[in-house]
This record gives C-alpha cells, sequence and structure tokens, in this order.
C-alpha cells in the first residue's frame, strides 16, 4: 500500500542560466505583460548549464518522498537514455518507478529553462508522450494506495485522469489535484468529473479567478467549496490561503533570497498534502508547505532544494505561527 501515487508529467529539465537578456513591458489597454527579449540574430553566452528532471509526477513525488511517504509515480516516458534519467532520479530519492509507462514510441518529455536578470525565468517545454497515457497502460493491480496526487494532464491524458478519478472512488483512495492555468481556462465544467471527486484542490489565484469567472479569491473559494473538501490558493509572494468550507486559513510568504521559481508551486501542494497526512491540520500543513516551497527557490532546480521531514520541521520552528483565521460569510 502506497501513501500517495502522483501522477502527471516527467521531463528532463535543462537549466541555462545567462545575463544577456532584457525586460520589455507590453501593454494591451487591458493588462501590462512582462517579456523576457534576447537579442535577435546573436550568439548568446551561457553562464551555468544544469540537467536535472522535473515535470508535475516527478517534482511531487520526489517531494512526498524525502517528507517520509511511501510513493510511486505514474507518467509516460520513452525508452533512451532521457527515461533513464528520469527513473534513476526517482529511485535515487526511493519513489517506485515500476508503474512509469514506458514505450519505445514515445518520447520523453523535454524542457529548457531560461533563467536571467532578475531571476525570472521562461520554460521552453516539449510535452513528448505526456499528453499520450492512455488509461489501459497503467498496471491497475498495483494501483493500492491512500492517495492520488494529480498534476495537470492534457489530450489523452486528461482522459486518464477521469477514468483514475472513476477508479479512485471506487477503491476509496482520496484525490488531491494540482491545476494549471490551461485548465482553469475552459472553467469548472471541463475538469468537473475530477474536481467532484476531489478531496484537496491547489491552485495560484490567477488560475482560481480564471476558472470561476470571479474577481476575488473570497468568490472563487465559495465555488470550489461547493465540489471540493479543502482548497488551495496560492499568490506568490503574497502567501497562501485554504479554506475548509466554513474558514480561510492565511499564511505569508517570509522575507528570503529568491534564486529560481521552477518547482515552488508543486512543492507547496504535495508538502501541504503531506501535512494533512500527518497531522489532519490546516494551520501546520500550510507552515510545513511554506518551508518546502521556499527552501526550493533559494536553489536551482525544481528538486534540489526539497527537504526531509526533519529539516522542514527545524524551518517550521524557525518561523513560529504566522497563520491567520477567520470565517467566510
Amino acid at each position: 500500500m502506497y501513501d500517495v501515487i502522483t501522477v502527471g508529467s516527467s521531463t528532463v529539465d535543462v537549466f541555462a542560466r545567462t545575463k544577456f537578456s532584457e525586460i520589455v513591458k507590453i501593454t494591451d489597454g487591458k493588462k501590462e505583460t512582462e517579456l523576457l527579449a534576447y537579442p535577435m540574430g546573436a550568439k548568446i553566452l551561457i553562464e551555468e548549464l544544469n540537467f536535472t528532471t522535473g515535470g508535475g509526477a516527478t517534482n511531487t513525488a520526489v517531494a512526498l518522498s524525502r517528507l517520509g511517504h511511501k510513493v510511486a509515480c505514474i507518467s509516460k516516458i520513452g525508452s533512451g537514455a532521457n527515461a533513464d534519467k528520469i527513473k534513476k532520479h526517482l529511485e535515487k530519492d526511493n519513489v517506485d518507478s515500476s508503474l512509469l509507462v514506458s514505450s519505445k514510441n514515445a518520447r520523453t518529455g523535454y524542457s529548457i529553462i531560461l533563467d536571467s536578470i532578475e531571476h525570472d525565468r521562461t520554460i521552453l517545454t516539449f510535452k513528448g508522450s505526456n499528453n499520450d497515457l492512455r488509461f489501459d497502460e497503467i498496471n491497475t493491480g498495483k494501483l493500492r494506495a491512500k492517495w492520488f496526487y494529480f498534476s495537470t494532464m492534457m489530450g489523452e491524458s486528461f482522459k486518464t485522469l477521469e477514468k483514475l478519478a472513476k477508479f479512485a472512488e471506487k477503491n476509496s483512495i482520496k484525490i488531491a489535484f494540482n491545476a494549471s492555468q490551461y485548465m482553469a481556462e475552459k472553467g469548472i465544467d471541463y475538469s468537473k468529473e475530477i474536481l467532484k471527486r476531489t478531496a484537496l484542490f491547489v491552485l495560484n489565484k490567477e488560475e482560481a479567478l480564471l476558472m470561476t469567472k470571479k474577481n476575488k479569491t473570497e468568490d472563487a473559494f465559495k465555488i470550489l467549496g461547493k465540489l471540493i473538501d479543502i482548497v488551495i490558493i496560492t499568490d506568490g509572494k503574497n502567501g497562501a490561503q485554504a479554506y475548509d468550507g466554513k474558514n480561510i486559513y492565511s499564511v505569508k510568504s517570509n522575507k528570503i533570497k529568491i534564486v529560481e521559481t521552477t518547482g515552488a508551486g508543486d512543492a507547496f501542494a504535495s508538502t501541504f498534502l503531506s501535512g494533512m497526512i500527518k497531522k489532519n491540520d490546516i494551520e501546520f500543513a500550510l507552515r510545513l508547505a511554506r518551508a518546502n516551497a521556499e527552501s526550493v527557490i533559494q536553489r536551482h532546480g525544481a528538486k534540489t532544494g526539497l527537504l526531509t521531514y526533519s529539516k522542514a520541521l527545524e524551518v517550521v520552528k524557525r518561523y513560529p505561527g504566522g497563520v491567520a483565521k477567520r470565517a467566510l460569510k
């Protein structure tokens, strides 16, 4: 029996850092957008190049494993060197890789993360076969778990998430679900088959407002709370809020040096789930999630800064309190 089986994308990530870029701001009359710009036709010097692995399924699997949980990972990969790298990285962190779907005809996902001035980053993603996971490719006989953790998937893989949600309902498996902007833009109805079976839902403020077509997080909470037990809305440097159908719990971010933000959302969401599994306490889970997410953004890579449970507790004790609670009227 696994504590958690994570489901989602897996990638080989290449972090390329350079100072030769500029921030360009454009306005379309409604909003201002910042663009990361490079000189056209130029040869750009890369100061640092790091290879690692990423993707929602692997990032969260490693986070949960380091926090002391028994974890397996479901994702679709190819059969070459990049696929081997993903397997080895998971196994190094004691994640069971036997549920990975590997095929000679599949291609492993690949991302290039451009990290430049002010540590802003732009991600170029090749999905590979991440969108092609079919339900009949999964060894359902091994799906014995207390929780499924779903990262957003598209195409055929989204249909597989829906089938897994129904499987979870039949087998008394709880679901944690982390949305993306792509899914939020499609509205609640698009994901309703998953959401109505979800116990814990995590998304950022922009996604929450897009999905619910509201202008305030309180209104988004009211709508999402009708379907889901606990809803988390993150808001970057402003912290995060959780709603349990009655109260809103708010946690602020600590003032720390940010190096690179890739993987912070995965770390926060999966660590909140860990906190709920361990203590079933929203305030504790928020503080634990903040500790791990803030550790990640102080280092390069989505997994480099992920903490063990004992280290995360040390950080939590270093920053006592910090969670405000109020009723949602």
